[in-house]
């Protein structure tokens, strides 16, 4: 008896401990994520990029995840969710032909890159086709709301024009469907945290 005894007691304890008592952690939900969660998705999937050499990696993975589903797992593109997040040197890629028209020059400075193909500064988005393509699929932006004021106030600050005007300008003239998210960084982690797939690109 006093030998069942030595035993029991530190198997009593650990039932007892606070470890025991631990229950899983589960991310706390902001409003400005929701989003994220608005479809209906068998898959989710999120491509996160920030140097505009790598950039064409993205479309090229975007559209081989939405293609294999269909083919493959007889999964169409109205059932997986997938989003690209363009932050730090590629969020100018969300913009339109009109952006770069009136703002390549110094868009391009920015990220210190040209468009390898280009006799000159780019004055349209040089992935537009592409990204329209993918849009038609169900692709979608999450677009660095952060750089996209940095991109806008040295934009305004050469035109000689208004930080807001040129802020707002942007922002209303995205190339495809996309959400301004705080920080691209930050949309990441909370698409991770909402049961998204991370693809790194680079």
């Amino acid at each position: 008896m006093m030998r069942r005894s030595f035993f029991s007691v530190p198997a009593l304890a650990l039932l007892q401990s606070p470890v025991a008592s631990i229950r899983a952690w589960q991310a706390a939900r902001h409003e400005q994520d929701d989003w994220l969660d608005a479809n209906n998705a068998r898959h989710r999937v999120i491509l996160d990029t920030w140097n505009p050499e790598h950039f064409p990696d993205a479309l090229q993975f975007a559209g081989n995840i939405v293609e294999t589903n269909k083919t493959d797992y007889d999964i169409p593109a109205t059932e997986l969710a997938v989003v690209i997040c363009v932050r730090h040197r590629t969020t100018p890629f969300a913009f339109n032909d009109a952006m770069w028209t009136k703002y390549g020059k110094s868009l391009s400075a920015q990220m210190a890159w040209s468009e390898p193909n280009s006799q000159g500064v780019p004055t349209a988005n040089p992935y537009g086709k592409r990204l329209t393509g993918l849009a038609a699929q169900g692709v979608q932006l999450a677009i660095c709301n952060r750089t996209t004021r940095a991109y806008s106030s040295r934009a305004a600050r050469e035109a000689g024009g208004a930080n807001d005007v040129v802020l707002k300008e942007f922002m209303g003239n995205t190339i495809i469907a996309g959400h301004f998210v705080p920080a691209g960084v930050v949309a990441v982690t909370r698409a991770q945290e909402r049961g998204y797939a991370n693809i790194s690109i680079g």
